[in-house]
Protein backbone atom coordinates (compact mmCIF):
# COMPACT_ATOMS: atom_id res chain seq x y z
CA UNK A 1 0.00 0.00 0.00
CA UNK A 2 1.14 3.96 0.54
CA UNK A 3 4.92 3.70 2.02
CA UNK A 4 5.81 5.21 5.60
CA UNK A 5 6.57 8.50 4.41
CA UNK A 6 3.21 9.02 1.89
CA UNK A 7 1.09 7.72 5.05
CA UNK A 8 3.02 10.88 6.92
CA UNK A 9 1.99 12.67 4.22
CA UNK A 10 -1.69 11.66 3.69
CA UNK A 11 -2.05 12.34 7.31
CA UNK A 12 -0.13 16.01 7.31
CA UNK A 13 -2.74 17.33 4.93
CA UNK A 14 -5.44 19.01 5.86
CA UNK A 15 -7.43 19.18 2.05
CA UNK A 16 -7.39 17.26 -1.48
CA UNK A 17 -9.06 17.61 -4.28
CA UNK A 18 -11.39 15.44 -5.51
CA UNK A 19 -12.21 14.88 -9.48
CA UNK A 20 -15.25 13.23 -10.16
CA UNK A 21 -17.52 12.59 -13.99
CA UNK A 22 -21.32 13.40 -14.07
CA UNK A 23 -23.11 11.36 -16.13
CA UNK A 24 -23.65 13.68 -19.44
CA UNK A 25 -19.05 13.10 -19.47
CA UNK A 26 -18.78 17.03 -17.74
CA UNK A 27 -16.16 16.82 -15.41
CA UNK A 28 -15.57 18.03 -11.62
CA UNK A 29 -13.44 19.38 -9.21
CA UNK A 30 -13.68 20.11 -5.19
CA UNK A 31 -11.82 20.99 -2.52
CA UNK A 32 -12.39 18.32 0.08
CA UNK A 33 -11.34 17.09 3.51
CA UNK A 34 -10.69 13.61 4.14
CA UNK A 35 -9.90 11.03 6.24
CA UNK A 36 -7.79 8.01 5.71
CA UNK A 37 -8.78 4.72 7.82
CA UNK A 38 -5.38 2.99 6.17
CA UNK A 39 -7.17 1.08 3.54
CA UNK A 40 -9.89 3.89 2.09
CA UNK A 41 -10.17 7.68 2.28
CA UNK A 42 -13.20 9.16 3.52
CA UNK A 43 -15.01 12.44 2.42
CA UNK A 44 -17.37 13.94 4.46
CA UNK A 45 -19.16 17.48 4.87
CA UNK A 46 -22.19 19.69 4.81
CA UNK A 47 -25.14 18.45 2.88
CA UNK A 48 -22.93 15.94 1.03
CA UNK A 49 -25.76 14.17 -0.96
CA UNK A 50 -26.54 17.75 -1.92
CA UNK A 51 -23.08 18.08 -3.91
CA UNK A 52 -22.33 17.77 -7.10
CA UNK A 53 -19.75 15.24 -6.36
CA UNK A 54 -22.00 12.99 -4.46
CA UNK A 55 -24.20 12.73 -6.92
CA UNK A 56 -22.10 11.59 -10.09
CA UNK A 57 -20.80 8.93 -7.37
CA UNK A 58 -24.68 7.84 -6.71
CA UNK A 59 -25.45 7.86 -10.43
CA UNK A 60 -23.31 5.53 -10.83
CA UNK A 61 -19.75 7.35 -11.72
CA UNK A 62 -17.56 5.42 -9.53
CA UNK A 63 -14.40 6.27 -11.06
CA UNK A 64 -12.69 8.81 -9.40
CA UNK A 65 -9.28 10.67 -8.98
CA UNK A 66 -7.66 12.42 -5.97
CA UNK A 67 -5.04 14.69 -5.04
CA UNK A 68 -3.04 15.76 -2.19
CA UNK A 69 -0.60 18.15 -2.78
CA UNK A 70 1.39 20.76 -1.82
CA UNK A 71 4.64 23.17 -1.48
CA UNK A 72 7.36 22.22 0.35
CA UNK A 73 9.51 25.37 -0.62
CA UNK A 74 8.57 28.37 -3.17
CA UNK A 75 12.67 28.94 -3.07
CA UNK A 76 13.54 26.55 -4.89
CA UNK A 77 10.21 25.73 -6.32
CA UNK A 78 9.40 22.02 -4.91
CA UNK A 79 5.77 20.66 -5.04
CA UNK A 80 5.01 17.35 -3.95
CA UNK A 81 1.93 15.34 -3.34
CA UNK A 82 0.16 12.05 -4.49
CA UNK A 83 -2.45 11.32 -7.02
CA UNK A 84 -4.72 8.60 -6.35
CA UNK A 85 -7.37 6.52 -9.17
CA UNK A 86 -9.54 4.75 -7.15
CA UNK A 87 -13.85 3.69 -6.99
CA UNK A 88 -16.00 5.61 -5.23
CA UNK A 89 -19.17 5.14 -3.25
CA UNK A 90 -21.46 6.65 -0.97
CA UNK A 91 -22.74 5.30 2.28
CA UNK A 92 -24.20 6.27 5.38
CA UNK A 93 -22.36 5.60 8.12
CA UNK A 94 -20.66 6.81 11.47
CA UNK A 95 -17.84 8.53 10.35
CA UNK A 96 -15.39 11.62 10.99
CA UNK A 97 -18.20 14.21 11.46
CA UNK A 98 -20.54 12.02 13.00
CA UNK A 99 -23.47 9.67 11.64
CA UNK A 100 -24.67 10.72 7.85
CA UNK A 101 -23.30 10.22 4.54
CA UNK A 102 -19.86 9.80 3.06
CA UNK A 103 -17.96 8.88 -0.05
CA UNK A 104 -15.60 6.01 0.80
CA UNK A 105 -12.96 5.76 -1.81
CA UNK A 106 -10.85 2.61 -2.35
CA UNK A 107 -6.92 3.67 -4.03
CA UNK A 108 -6.45 1.60 -7.23
CA UNK A 109 -2.94 3.09 -8.24
CA UNK A 110 -1.17 6.08 -7.05
CA UNK A 111 1.56 8.21 -7.89
CA UNK A 112 4.19 10.46 -5.61
CA UNK A 113 6.26 12.95 -5.72
CA UNK A 114 8.89 14.71 -3.95
CA UNK A 115 7.89 12.38 -1.18
CA UNK A 116 9.90 9.70 -0.61
CA UNK A 117 13.17 11.56 -2.61
CA UNK A 118 13.29 14.00 -5.10
CA UNK A 119 11.22 13.08 -8.38
CA UNK A 120 13.35 14.92 -10.70
CA UNK A 121 16.60 12.31 -12.02
CA UNK A 122 18.39 12.95 -14.56
CA UNK A 123 16.59 15.60 -16.03
CA UNK A 124 12.81 13.56 -15.88
CA UNK A 125 10.14 13.42 -14.18
CA UNK A 126 9.75 9.79 -12.04
CA UNK A 127 7.64 9.72 -9.42
CA UNK A 128 6.93 6.72 -7.24
CA UNK A 129 4.18 4.29 -8.55
CA UNK A 130 2.21 1.62 -6.50
CA UNK A 131 -0.65 -0.72 -7.47
CA UNK A 132 -2.95 -1.23 -4.65
CA UNK A 133 -4.89 -4.36 -4.06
Amino acid sequence: MFTEKELAYIQSQPLARLATVAVDGQPDVAAVGYRFDGTNFIIGGMNLPGTRKYKNIAAGQSRVALIIDDLASVEPWRPRGIRIYGTAEPLEMDGPFGRGHYLRIKPAISWSWDIEGPSMVGGRFVPHRTVHD
